[in-house]
């Protein structure tokens, strides 16, 4: 395994800064105190082709590999979190299973408008277990050439604004445990996004409540075979966490830069902050176990760009990351004093934002047991 990034990689880090320095930061703020969704800034992404990053080219994508979308989502990341966040839900929660299950005339139809962002994509699990939600009960019965799908799922993020849903239902008997998947359009009669919640942070991600009550979709909008539905959930899920460890990685990132650059301007008797002992060693080990999570994210990635077994390295990158973002973001507060408290100051907001990134999709407890799990087999 190679640990430096390719030129072409470089290449992207560099040009997708770039962007956010322009596009993305100068919006941050007003996305978080306004919970704003960053509309605006998402038909630009896709302009630079960076919504489809890892899929085929003639299906819409970039044609890069997951490495080169990870270096991309953490760039986005460390300067928004929302912005980071609604790509990699839709890149890795929508346009993955697409990708990986759709049949040729599925991608044509669905993945080509979720890479260019003519339309966003969520993804709505069947029941509690399956990703860390407490979701009801979602069933699918076979009606002729259309599938009858009933049920409420909560916390759907991009729900409110997206154009597609990849649902996963139970098609088997009553109380069974088979699972299949369906693309389900926005519009379709009878499925509801509710209000978006108002959230502690990466506040311009809409998240909601999605129901369905008899809802029909065509047979052809089964996604795989029918009773894939866990293999689905299971590999978009090692996507999606790839994709937050990512995100964290680059809030941590933000918040060691903010950190770092007050403490050389913040003077207390007579020194800036940065000569004392206490503080040095604070951005030592910020550094540090930032590099440690950096190595795991991009090893989960590239373990997946070579098709190999990627799922305990996904739970290990997106634990480290989520746990250390966190932590990074405790030490920056205390490193700032009482301006980090204060609203419209980035760490402030840094340090609401990284808490989503570590309960989201499955929590650090949920991770520590897949892990476990996959060291017991």
């Amino acid at each position: 395994m190679h640990l430096e990034l390719t030129e072409e990689q470089q290449l992207v880090k560099a040009s997708v800064r770039e962007f956010c320095d322009m596009h993305v930061s100068p919006l941050a703020d007003t996305v978080d105190q306004e919970a704003r969704f960053p509309g605006e800034t998402i038909g630009k992404l896709a302009e630079q082709d960076l919504m489809g990053i890892p899929y085929p080219e003639e299906y819409g994508g970039g044609g890069a590999d997951c490495l080169t979308y990870v270096v991309a989502v953490e760039e986005l990341s460390r300067s928004c979190a929302t912005t980071g966040f609604v790509v990699a839900a839709n890149s890795s929660l929508a346009c993955f299973p697409i990708n990986r299950f759709g049949t040729p005339e599925q991608k044509k139809k669905f993945l080509v408008p979720l890479c260019r962002a003519d339309m966003l994509g969520a993804f709505a699990t069947a029941r509690a277990g399956i990703a860390g939600g407490a979701a009801e009960h979602v069933g699918a019965v076979r009606d002729g050439n259309e599938y009858v799908i009933n049920g409420r799922v909560p916390f759907v993020s991009n729900a409110p604004v997206a154009g597609l849903f990849i649902v996963v239902a139970a098609t088997g008997a009553a109380g069974g445990n088979e699972l299949s998947g369906f693309l389900v359009p926005a519009g379709t009669e009878g499925l509801t996004a509710g209000t978006a919640f108002s959230r502690m942070g990466m506040r311009g991600v809409l998240t909601s409540d999605l129901t369905l009550k008899n809802c029909r979709v065509p047979v052809e909008n089964m996604l795989g075979r029918e009773g894939q539905g866990m293999e689905i959930v299971s590999e978009t899920l090692d996507s999606e966490r790839i994709s937050i460890a990512a995100q964290a990685l680059g809030m941590a990132q933000a918040v060691f830069d903010e950190s770092l650059q007050y403490s050389k301007e913040r003077v207390q008797f007579d020194k800036p902050i940065c000569s004392f002992q206490a503080i040095q060693w604070m951005l030592a080990n910020m550094s540090t176990e930032s590099e440690v999570c950096r190595l795991l994210t991009y090893q989960a990635a590239w373990l997946s760009d070579r098709g190999l077994p990627r799922s305990r390295e996904a739970a290990m990158a997106k634990l480290m990351a989520s746990e250390t973002a966190v932590r990074h973001a405790d030490v920056a507060v205390q490193i700032h004093g009482g301006i980090g408290t204060i609203k419209g100051h980035k760490v402030e907001r840094l340090y609401r934002d990284v808490k989503i990134a570590q309960v989201c999709d499955s929590s650090s407890d949920a991770l520590r047991m897949a892990i476990a799990a996959s060291l017991l087999q």
